[in-house]
């Protein structure tokens, strides 16, 4: 009998298999139906940053509806802190609170008035619209409570920056501050006699602002309109035809138009008493008074009224 190989005596016993090597793999956790869709919107677009507070948050009180205080000399001492505060909502609320006390306790106000009217340049100046009109409205009311006792502030110069800031917050585009710097200017017109006032504002015909010259053109208009022969006389007739003679060409028919009115408020003052040929009269005293091509200008504008 034939004798079968050794290699088939015994059975064959299977290759080990080699070990894999391990991989890690980070477990997922199953989404809830309501987070679908919120990870890749992150990755997509990322949130935008939280709105800043609006405007509309701060009431526009009209001066009719402001009420007094009930203790005013123990409110006056944290008004300056509120004034100052780093909390642009609290600056609005204190200068309602300024504008109370110059409606009702005027006599209160009046020691820290100087400092207050500094403090409130400085918020006209800020780029919240809420807070340059507040303060702008707080000026309208301290000029209907103060008037002239503002032009006492010359060391620290604290109305004349208020008018400048006051001009140039009506020479704006942004309409409804405009409007109220218009209105602010306007109660300053009507509160502050027109000889110191256009003393003042002189200085602004020449302003390198075209809109700073208009509207500072209309408030001498409206200045000149309410003096008499008179006062208008003891300003100088000279000294008003040279103030307007800059803005009867000007670029912006607003300060034109203020000019006229000036120039024809000035020609009245001088021929109320001039029964004979007022007209050669005026004509006699714009060409001795005036450069030639000043005195063409007045004319001109005077025969065109």
């Amino acid at each position: 009998m034939a004798l079968r190989p050794i290699d088939n005596a015994l059975p064959t016993t299977p290759e080990r298999p080699k070990k894999q090597a391990k991989l890690s793999i980070p477990i997922q956790t199953q989404k809830k139906p309501s987070d679908f869709g919120v990870n890749e919107e992150k990755k997509a677009s990322p949130l935008p940053p939280p709105p800043p507070p609006a405007d509309a948050s701060v009431d526009y009180i009209s001066s009719e509806k402001l009420k007094p205080f009930e203790d005013p000399e123990s409110k006056i001492q944290g008004l300056v802190e509120g004034l100052e505060s780093k909390d642009w909502v609290k600056v609005c609320e204190s200068l309602n609170d300024v504008r109370r006390f110059s409606l009702h306790h005027s006599t209160v106000l009046l020691p820290i008035l100087e400092k207050v009217m500094l403090i409130l340049v400085k918020a006209m100046n800020n780029p919240r619209s809420a807070l340059c009109k507040t303060s702008i409205m707080a000026a309208s009311d301290i000029f209907n409570a103060f008037g002239e006792k503002l032009l006492d502030f010359t060391d620290s110069g604290a109305f004349d920056r208020l008018l400048l800031q006051l001009l140039l917050k009506a020479s704006q585009d942004k309409k409804f501050v405009c409007e109220e710097a218009d209105k602010s200017l306007k109660s300053m017109v009507n509160t502050i006699a027109p000889l110191p006032l256009l003393n003042k504002l002189s200085g602004y015909v020449d302003h390198g602002n075209l809109r700073v010259r208009a509207k500072a053109a209309v408030s001498i208009s409206n200045s000149v309109s309410k003096m008499g022969v008179d006062e208008i006389k003891e300003f100088g007739l000279v000294k008003l035809l040279q103030m307007a003679t800059g803005s009867l060409n000007d670029r912006l028919p607003e300060a034109r138009e203020a000019a006229r009115s000036i120039v024809f408020s000035v020609y009245k003052a001088f021929t109320e008493n001039e029964d004979e040929n007022p007209g050669e009269a005026w004509q006699s005293f714009c060409q001795s008074s005036l450069s030639p091509i000043q005195a063409q200008s007045i004319i001109k504008a005077v025969g065109s009224q």
